[in-house]
């Protein structure tokens, strides 16, 4: 199996405009959480391409105390029902409630899932069988680059405006970039094509 793995705000769903104590939450109210422009098309070609959709996110408002877990399955079922109006189904929805300078005890740890560490890929990718090189990670931050990078995927930076302190890295060098997710499908089903013609070419040759 080959992944779209996503982050979910700012990637597959909008960024709502709202005063900064309150976003988190209010993020996480499923009614308010919409697909992102060119999402339904975008993933619709990625689907065809025979990709299977992932969303990893980092939810540390829970660890802050802002949020309670439970909450994350209403976000959960929310992103199931927008895919399957756009006629796709969402694979996995994995995130990592942790912080470790949260006030809550048991989420205000270090830990493998908080990206940009690969945890929530490495888990998504041993519970589904999923061939990492085969897959590409989304998102609009550097975090969301580095956590792909580090699990084997190919990576896309979505440049819209998210990402502001651009701390540069080895592992944080985007395979492609991209202004929005249709743009960004576009660049994976080009590259898929290349591979595709690629290994069309080798097998010729073997003959």
């Amino acid at each position: 199996m080959k992944a779209i793995f996503l982050d979910k705000d700012g990637a597959l769903v909008d960024n709502l405009p709202q005063d900064a104590e309150r976003r988190a939450e209010r993020r996480l109210e499923p009614r308010r959480i919409r697909l992102s422009s060119g999402a339904g098309p975008a993933l619709r070609l990625l689907a065809r391409l025979d990709y299977r959709f992932f969303v990893v996110c980092n939810q540390a408002c829970i660890a802050q105390g802002r949020l309670p877990e439970a909450a994350m399955h209403g976000v959960g079922d929310r992103l199931t029902d927008l895919l399957f109006r756009e006629n796709l189904s969402l694979d996995g929805f994995y995130y990592c409630p942790h912080d470790p300078l949260g006030s809550v005890a048991p989420y205000a740890v270090e830990c493998h899932c908080r990206k940009p560490l690969p945890g929530l890929l490495l888990k998504a990718s041993f519970e589904h069988g999923i061939d990492l090189r085969a897959s590409w990670m989304i998102g609009n931050v550097l975090h969301d680059v580095e956590a792909g990078n580090r699990a084997g995927c190919r990576t896309v930076l979505l440049d819209n405006g998210v990402e502001t302190e651009w701390r540069l890295g080895p592992r944080r060098i985007p395979t492609r970039m991209a202004p929005d997710l249709y743009a960004a499908a576009v660049l994976i089903a080009g590259h898929q094509q290349a591979h595709d013609n690629d290994n069309k070419n080798d097998d010729e040759h073997d003959h």
